[in-house]
């Protein structure tokens, strides 16, 4: 694991733009070089399903990302991300298996325009794409013990519901709508992304959401206190950061959908003072 790879994997983070570069600072060198790496390959499988590319050429990109999980167990390695994670994967007991459901997630992606999905269905896209990252996380913040699955298992989820709702006007735009089809036709709301924007039920969805939300993060809070809690910093810090979030949402209110939410520069400052450095 050179310089150059560890320089070129966080730089992958810091592009992003995300408050996550910040936060995994808590973490020691070995431990948050294994999250930078965790998260460029996040990064870049996403991208292969966010991009512009046919549909052929996203799952050759991603079936190439399989070969290369693959090839990590078995001591091949051919980019910064793989060279960083061969030495991760053996030290902090990353599982191939929740590297592949995260590629899983994002195939989901890629291969249909997402629409209202049946609420079965959506949690196993919430479970691919965040709890499986969490399920790596958690071994790299230091804790393999089944109290630090169970958070994943709540804390992912509880993570992409806020993102789901943070992002349906924008999703929307893109022909893509999140929300569970049960919670939808309870309230009237019918399931095409453009018309249900203006759909007098949507608030009461949004809501109803947000509830599972908070419950998701309760849950994982309390499934918190069974683990380390040295190595439960970062996920206290992302839990603290998204219930923040939501709880924006919900003052914001659902019917002014297009006005983004995001929490001011002082409040992620207090936030990883208050969790990050306990």
């Amino acid at each position: 694991m050179s310089d150059a790879d560890l320089h070129t994997i966080e730089t992958i983070v810091k592009a992003a733009g995300t408050s996550f570069y910040h936060g995994m600072r808590v973490l020691p060198p070995d431990r948050r070089h294994a999250m930078y790496a965790i998260y460029a390959f996040c990064r870049i499988v996403d991208d292969i399903a966010d991009e512009e590319g046919t549909l052929a050429e996203k799952r050759t990109a991603l079936a190439a990302w399989r070969d290369r999980i693959a090839g990590l167990y078995q001591g091949r390695s051919d980019d910064a991300v793989t060279r960083v994670l061969a030495v991760a994967a053996p030290r902090f007991g990353l599982r191939a298996e929740d590297f592949i459901a995260v590629i899983d997630g994002m195939e989901m992606d890629a291969e249909t325009v997402i629409v209202a999905p049946p609420l079965a269905v959506l949690d196993l896209y919430c479970d691919r794409v965040a709890a499986a990252v969490g399920r790596l996380s958690v071994r790299a913040f230091g804790d393999a013990s089944p109290a630090a699955d169970r958070v994943a298992h709540a804390l992912g989820r509880a993570l992409q519901l806020t993102n789901i709702l943070r992002d349906i006007h924008e999703d929307a735009q893109r022909g893509r709508l999140y929300l569970p089809a049960e919670y939808l036709q309870d309230a009237g709301v019918p399931a095409d992304p453009a018309a249900a924007l203006t759909a007098p039920g949507l608030p009461e969805v949004c809501r109803r959401l947000a509830g599972q939300a908070h419950t998701y993060f309760r849950t994982a809070a309390a499934e918190m206190r069974a683990c380390d809690r040295t190595a439960m910093k970062p996920a206290r810090l992302m839990g603290a950061t998204y219930d923040a979030i939501l709880t924006e949402l919900e003052k914001r209110g659902w019917t002014r959908l297009e006005q983004r939410v995001s929490l001011p520069k002082w409040r992620k400052l207090w936030l990883v003072c208050r969790y990050g450095l306990i």
